[in-house]
């Protein structure tokens, strides 16, 4: 009896394992780019180097972080300037006062962000 006739007759089928075969090749090489993708991203963390998006990222929101106090002051300020007449504008001075809070704000987000050292 050849070889092939009693592997078949035993219930094993040469194209079975072949295909097992395959689909362990495939699955060891879906498990290499898992690896190495999960190596990019550790490697990303350790180093933090920022791309040009993050930099985009960081701008906009210190634009915001100092736009949304700024805003809220002018309307305060516009609010109590309308109930309150007075000699000095409460709109001008809420919104300098929104300005700073906003840089002071923006700057302390920089440096911890950044781990910038004092």
């Amino acid at each position: 009896m050849s070889e092939n006739q009693s592997d078949h007759e035993n219930g094993f089928d040469n194209h079975e394992f072949e295909g097992d075969h395959l689909h362990l090749h495939e699955q060891s090489h879906i498990e290499k780019r898992i690896a190495s993708q999960q190596a990019r991203k550790l490697k990303a963390q350790r180093e933090k180097h920022h791309t040009i998006w993050f930099g985009f990222g960081m701008f906009g929101l210190i634009g915001w972080s100092v736009t949304v106090p700024a805003v809220l002051g002018v309307m305060l300020g516009m609010w109590i300037d309308t109930r309150w007449p007075g000699q000095y504008s409460w709109t001008l001075m809420l919104m300098m006062g929104g300005v700073a809070l906003g840089c002071l704000n923006a700057w302390k987000w920089i440096h911890q962000e950044g781990n910038i050292k004092k």
